[in-house]
């Protein structure tokens, strides 16, 4: 009964060395020789393996290049500047190679100063609704479920900021061998990504038409308002959404890079909806799977249609190839290099003092007694 005190001996622990907490353990006492010891070992293991990192990092051949800014500079003669959204500007942007650069080489759009971090911008998405759910969250998709009457598929802040820069190599772009560069825009999203977060909407059909002539047309159970055809493929489809006059779906939203066939599985828009934890951050949108040989002149074009002003940002075009530690960053060598530094010298001041003036360990005179 409550406030009775129990029996003796009734709550105790088991008597077992776990519970009994007579555990065996190793209780160092760190003395002076194994404290220089620890530290001299840290220093020469350190300092050489930073100098492979910084020496790896170093062999990682990179070109940046800012495009669009809000701020002012040599960029603004490149004349990729816009100060609307879907302004439609076209620009080259060209990279002298000096040095080989070994596949994969990797294409990134590069931004500075957007926050996909901040919580009402990075919540603001409806993954059910991504997952091919035809409901929609009003509070998950706060404060962008609809454009007037128009509801959005998907919905939300981070799907309608989606990056649609186009970024294409240069027709007829070659290395200085003469081969054909070609930027490879698929396997660029997490494959985790694509089976498990993205589909198309539940009700959505489409089927390939056998010939683009011939009974191939938007009408009957396909909803579409023309029939798509796929320019690299030269495939031809009918399809259908659900409520298509009231919803506005992503192929509609950006036209240029998503097709009705796709919708929110494009790869650029999976990539998009993984959103950054820094205000600075890069996003994949292609890569090369040959070599690119020095002396090439790798040529890029860019359809600008994503506005950075609003936001006082910034937009670079960033081309690298990587390592077995991912890009260039000087910093993981040097950071290895400097505890090194650190604790080799310490090592050897403590060494240097061990031996010219020793103290004995437990030495009496060193304790100080709380005074009665």
């Amino acid at each position: 009964p409550k406030g009775e005190t129990p029996p003796k001996g009734e709550n105790n622990p088991a008597d077992t060395a776990l519970k009994q907490q007579r555990m065996k353990a190793w209780n160092p006492i760190l003395d002076p020789v194994w404290v220089i010891a620890a530290l001299l070992i840290i220093g020469i293991a350190f300092i050489p393996a930073g100098f492979r990192l910084l020496g790896i990092s170093n062999g990682v051949v990179e070109f940046i290049k800012t495009y669009d800014s809000y701020y002012n500079g040599t960029w603004s003669d490149l004349n990729c500047g816009i100060n609307q959204a879907n302004a439609n500007e076209n620009c080259t942007i060209q990279f002298n190679v000096e040095k080989d650069m070994e596949p994969p080489v990797l294409v990134y759009y590069e931004i500075e100063n957007f926050y996909q971090n901040h919580r009402e911008y990075s919540t603001s998405v409806d993954y059910k609704q991504l997952l091919g759910s035809e409901t929609q969250s009003e509070k998950d998709c706060s404060p962008l479920n609809k454009l007037g009457d128009i509801k959005l598929n998907p919905c939300g802040l981070v799907a309608n900021t989606f990056f649609n820069d186009i970024i294409t190599v240069t027709p007829r772009t070659t290395d200085v061998e003469g081969n054909t560069l070609t930027l490879i825009e698929e396997g660029i999203a997490w494959q985790s990504d694509l089976d498990y977060k993205f589909a198309q909407p539940d009700s959505f059909k489409s089927k390939k038409c056998a010939s683009c002539e011939q009974d191939c047309e938007c009408s009957g159970e396909w909803t579409c308002k023309k029939v798509y055809k796929n320019t690299e493929t030269e495939e031809c489809f009918v399809y259908s959404y659900a409520d298509d006059d009231t919803t506005q779906y992503l192929y509609e939203t950006y036209p240029k890079i998503i097709s009705p066939i796709e919708g929110v599985t494009n790869e650029h828009f999976v990539v998009w909806m993984r959103v950054a934890a820094k205000p600075k951050f890069r996003k994949l949108y292609g890569f090369f799977d040959k070599t690119i040989k020095a002396g090439t002149t790798l040529s890029l074009d860019i359809n600008a249609n994503w506005d950075v002003k609003s936001f006082k940002g910034t937009k670079n075009l960033v081309v690298t190839t990587t390592s077995a530690f991912g890009g260039a960053n000087p910093n993981f060598g040097l950071s290895f290099i400097g505890v090194g530094a650190f604790c080799l010298i310490a090592g050897i001041f403590f060494a240097v003092k061990h031996i010219v003036k020793p103290r004995k360990l437990a030495e009496r005179k060193y304790l100080k007694y709380k005074e009665e």
